[in-house]
């Protein structure tokens, strides 16, 4: 069993990797010497991401909302590069609703949990057959401290990402006899384009009252833990949940 703490040389796709921690982890990884699928709805910043990244990348156009879509786009990369290692699904959209909002509640509710939940589950399924010929296979599913409580009028997005951290224990259970490692990070107030319409002042005064750092985190930052879970190395890591935010989750006031 490799103890590496190198991901030179492995293929990884990260959904939804155009921009905010999705694109830090692309070129996190990248830079790291990994092989990246650059995947997410629009194949022209993807294509710039994968430019940046550097010759080990290359850009995916992928709807993850679309189940036949990933069962194509995961077959090219696994063609493209040989096989799959690593399997980071962050894919996400923004999903406040008020219960009370009628047509356009289930609508968001929908799109909700087919982008952030079910998509999960149909990547991994389908990236399945490559990770099984991996020696060092590594599964990240990106939640959101939303997993852990809840913001008000936020009911599909807490739901969809409490149950990316149910689907990841599950799936660490199932997968962990052959040796495929399932962990989540949940990010808390993170610096990212669903962020950007918050004003800077109202950040201010949130990180204040509610983070142990009392600021915004960086993509990077939550970049970097994605990395250290899929090392070989971290071999015993499984079922993890991981808050990356800034102590949040561990303030009570």
């Amino acid at each position: 069993m490799s103890r590496s703490r190198s991901v030179a040389g492995r293929a990884a796709i990260v959904t939804g990797a155009a921009s905010g921690m999705g694109r830090a982890t692309a070129l996190l990884l990248a830079s790291e010497g990994a092989k990246v699928a650059v995947t997410d709805l629009d194949l022209a910043a993807c294509e710039a991401v994968a430019a940046e990244a550097g010759a080990g990348a290359r850009a995916f156009a992928l709807d993850v909302a679309d189940g036949e879509a990933i069962k194509s786009v995961v077959g090219d990369i696994a063609a493209h590069f040989g096989g799959i290692d690593i399997l980071i699904n962050n894919a996400g959209v923004s999903s406040f609703a008020p219960l009370d909002a009628g047509d356009e509640y289930e609508a968001i509710w929908h799109r909700a949990v087919a982008v952030m939940l079910t998509a999960h589950q149909r990547m991994v399924r389908a990236a399945l057959p490559w990770l099984r010929q991996s020696d060092a296979a590594r599964i990240v599913n990106i939640a959101s401290t939303e997993g852990l409580g809840a913001t008000p009028g936020d009911t599909p997005y807490v739901a969809a990402k409490s149950g990316v951290v149910g689907l990841t224990r599950g799936l660490a259970v199932d997968l962990g006899k052959e040796g495929i490692t399932v962990n989540c990070i949940c990010p808390g107030p993170i610096h990212t384009g669903m962020t950007d319409t918050v004003p800077e002042a109202d950040k201010l005064v949130f990180a204040r009252r509610r983070t142990a750092l009392r600021r915004y985190g960086d993509p990077e930052e939550v970049a970097h833990m994605t990395l250290s879970l899929v090392l070989p190395a971290a071999s015993y890591i499984t079922g993890a949940v991981i808050p990356v935010d800034g102590g949040l989750t561990a303030r009570n006031a």
